[in-house]
């Protein structure tokens, strides 16, 4: 008679004429997960990308599990901007903008690094208006919030996070993930959202598609930012990036910006790194490497490496993934980073992850069953692919504009709309009316 054991908070199936083999035994959602018209939801992956589709799935009464590998999940690292774009659809699945303590960015100012000399840019919205462009924040405050959106009280079932939990393998047409321990976990739907090195896209794809390094590396690091006379430049005139680029020989860029309600300054130096020193690279930096690096950058940018450190110095060597023949199979696709890692230089990386989860939010609203999930996912690729792709790409062709031109480049009004006049969640309504029918609860 087969008996069902418990070994180190784990089930197994127990065989009596086996003389006590384990083996790992298939496990379900929560027991509360079989109300109709739900789905069982595996999200991989815990960072921003999987919490936006989570909270939006959460909101249309599906159950969700999040699986994350670490065992302390949190967002600290550098700040990012939170562009008009994301902001429709953040604003759409209820996250509080004062929660998110962001800075309001009108434009930025380009400082020449022989200089010291100012240029003042203000970036027009698509209509032409001048406003706001989106918010300055830091990761972990936007982390922070949609974690306590997706997990607290509000429409539908709490997501449920599971830290520690390693996924190293996926079954897509069967809605299967595998955990390190060897439990099995069925779904109805599987999400990867585990980033540039996603365990979940290789099982999508078929293969192992790597990141492509870019040849550039950053120190990336936060100070604390009180008042200081001589760093009146970095907010004065216009809020927004303040940016030294390089006009000759190698490839150098520092970029600037408030976060956490102006009393934080993000801070990014870009250098081109032909990973040359690989053996001895190391991702901690110090204010010593920075100054060394920007030899011969106006001083001006100096006093800023004086403020109280709010975090470590880290390097990054930036890659981005190479276009997939696809995001999707069976019952299991690709959000975010794990679908179009990009470089930073459109600042749209967290924004268009942002995007995909609001997206599936639309696409799999209540009462959608575990037969129409395959459909929905094709929606899903059609509606999401190329926008992926589009700033995928463009922020590749950002960066050789930057190498060999010395600024940032200004788009033409068409790009302007494509970035920030993009409404996802209305593209998304719309194309869930089209394919399935105007029958969408989702809110």
């Amino acid at each position: 008679m087969a008996q069902i054991r418990r070994k180190h908070g784990r089930e197994f199936l127990q065989n009596g004429c086996s003389r006590g083999t384990l083996r790992p035994i298939l496990t379900g959602m929560a027991d509360d997960s079989t109300s109709p018209g739900s789905l069982q939801v595996s999200v991989v992956g815990g960072g921003i990308a999987g919490l936006t589709a989570a909270l939006a799935l959460r909101r249309n009464g599906h159950h969700v599990q999040i699986f994350e590998a670490s065992d302390n999940k949190t967002e600290i690292g550098a700040a990012l901007a939170v562009p008009r774009n994301a902001l429709r659809v953040l604003d759409h699945l209820g996250i509080s903008r004062e929660n998110l303590k962001g800075v309001a960015f009108f434009g930025g100012v380009i400082i020449d690094p022989d200089t010291g000399e100012s240029t003042i840019t203000r970036w027009p919205t698509p209509s032409g208006v001048q406003s706001t462009i989106g918010l300055f924040c830091h990761r972990g405050d936007l982390y922070e919030e949609l974690r306590r959106v997706a997990m607290g009280e509000g429409e539908g079932p709490p997501v449920k996070l599971r830290l520690g939990a390693k996924v190293t393998a996926c079954d897509p047409d069967n809605g299967t993930i595998t955990l390190s321990h060897g439990e099995i976990v069925q779904a109805d739907l599987v999400l990867g959202a585990d980033g540039g090195h996603s365990v979940i896209r290789t099982h999508i794809v078929g293969e192992v598609l790597k990141l492509t390094y870019s040849g550039v590396t950053c120190f990336r690091t936060v100070f604390e930012f009180p008042e200081r006379p001589e760093l009146q430049w970095l907010t004065e005139e216009v809020t927004g990036v303040r940016s030294f680029i390089s006009k000759e020989g190698p490839f150098r860029m520092l970029l600037m910006y408030p976060c956490r309600a102006g009393t934080l300054l993000n801070f990014i130096g870009f250098y081109d790194d032909p990973l040359e020193d690989v053996e001895g690279w190391s991702p901690k930096a110090s204010r010593e490497d920075i100054i060394a690096k920007f030899q011969g950058f106006h001083p001006k940018f100096l006093p800023v490496l004086d403020l109280p450190p709010h975090s470590e110095i880290f390097k990054w060597r930036l890659g981005s993934l190479p276009l997939l023949p696809t995001w999707i199979r069976g019952h299991a696709a690709l959000v975010g980073d794990a679908a179009h890692g990009t470089l930073p230089f459109l600042a749209q990386g967290a924004a268009t992850a942002i995007e995909d989860g609001g997206a599936i939010g639309c696409l799999f609203p209540a009462g959608t069953t575990r037969g129409d999930v395959p459909e929905r996912l094709k929606a899903y690729q059609d509606l999401r692919k190329e926008r992926g792709e589009f700033v995928n790409t463009g922020s590749v062709e950002q960066l050789k504009h930057l190498k060999n031109q010395g600024t940032i480049r200004r788009f033409e009004s068409v790009s302007l709309a494509r970035l920030y006049g993009y409404d996802a969640i209305k593209t998304a309504q719309e194309c869930y009316e089209e394919r399935f029918g105007n029958k969408s609860s989702a809110t």
